[in-house]
């Protein structure tokens, strides 16, 4: 059983997109989508520096075209099951078929600047946490005044909260932990930072018409799947200002007797999870046109027909 999944913010670099828009139709697709969304897609993906696209208005839409586009680019695809990590759940529920790409896209630019906005009222930001024990980790972090705004497994948690915590986390880290790396983020995603996001996304999202999921869609809320395009929508709404649950997610992939993981572009981050959290579990991440051989490979002996 194939699981597709698309990675969060973070995950982007500078360039990163360049290969893609070598591929038949890339270009005019990705054209498309800067017009309907009032953002140059294009300069983003290619020619802005990692300051540029580290701004959350720009880097969110700018991932989800990414996966998009590369999963377009591996044909046709009948997964087991989608999941997004963050804002890589707007990607999954295009592949769900609840939304189309153009409305995800229209939403996440929403999403984008709304949580740009928020996250300019208080200097805030993330880090990842390289080792440790969550029930020793998480109690930590909240004597610091820290949300645990991932649960990534595999013995990754990612902090967020104002820059002043994450300092003194770097200067008393729990028990455990090897490594504290900040992450390329402008905010404290996932968490109460975040609340004057969920209104104008809502709003946003009263105007769209879900489908209900064609395959399983799998939520980083609880790591449960769920049934219908109505409560994806709400759960894309809700998730701006609650932790992300990946483990958990994980865990949901073991039970549907997943056997195989491809990673949208830009693919790595939770493919390095998944060999750690899924042993047995083959894997491929889609950072460049030269991985979709590899990435066709795995979904002839591991998808549906």
């Amino acid at each position: 059983m194939l699981v597709l999944v698309a990675p969060g913010q973070g995950a982007q670099t500078p360039g990163f997109l360049t290969p893609w828009l070598e591929l038949p139709g890339a270009a005019d697709r990705i054209a498309a989508w800067s017009e309907a969304i009032g953002l140059d897609l294009v300069h983003y993906g290619t020619k802005a520096d990692a300051d540029e696209i580290r701004d959350t208005a720009v880097a969110q839409p700018l991932l989800v075209a990414a996966g998009l586009l590369s999963a377009a680019a591996l044909g046709e695809v009948a997964p087991g099951a989608v999941a997004g990590h963050s804002v890589g759940e707007f990607t999954a529920a295009a592949f769900a078929g609840v939304l189309d790409d153009t409305a995800a896209l229209r939403l996440v630019r929403t999403r984008g600047l709304a949580m740009a906005e928020a996250a300019a009222v208080t200097a805030t930001g993330m880090s990842a946490l390289l080792g440790g024990d969550p029930e020793v980790t998480v109690p930590h972090l909240e004597k610091l005044g820290l949300t645990a705004a991932n649960v990534n497994g595999a013995g990754q948690i990612v902090a967020a909260g104002t820059l002043e915590q994450l300092a003194a986390l770097e200067a008393d880290k729990p028990e455990g932990v090897r490594r504290v790396v900040a992450l390329k983020v402008a905010g404290a995603f996932h968490t109460h930072h975040m609340a004057p996001a969920v209104a104008k996304l809502e709003e946003a999202a009263a105007a769209l018409s879900p489908a209900d999921p064609a395959v399983p869609y799998v939520s980083n809320k609880d790591g449960r799947t769920v049934a219908t395009g109505a409560e994806v929508l709400a759960r894309l709404v809700g998730q701006v200002a609650n932790p992300v649950r990946w483990d958990l997610c994980m865990e949901t992939f073991q039970e549907l007797g997943a056997t195989a993981l491809i990673e949208v572009c830009p693919g790595g981050t939770l493919t390095g999870i998944a060999k750690r959290a899924l042993p047995g579990v083959a894997t491929v991440a889609l950072k460049t046109p030269d991985d979709l051989d590899a990435a066709r490979t795995l979904i002839a002996q591991h998808a549906a027909v």
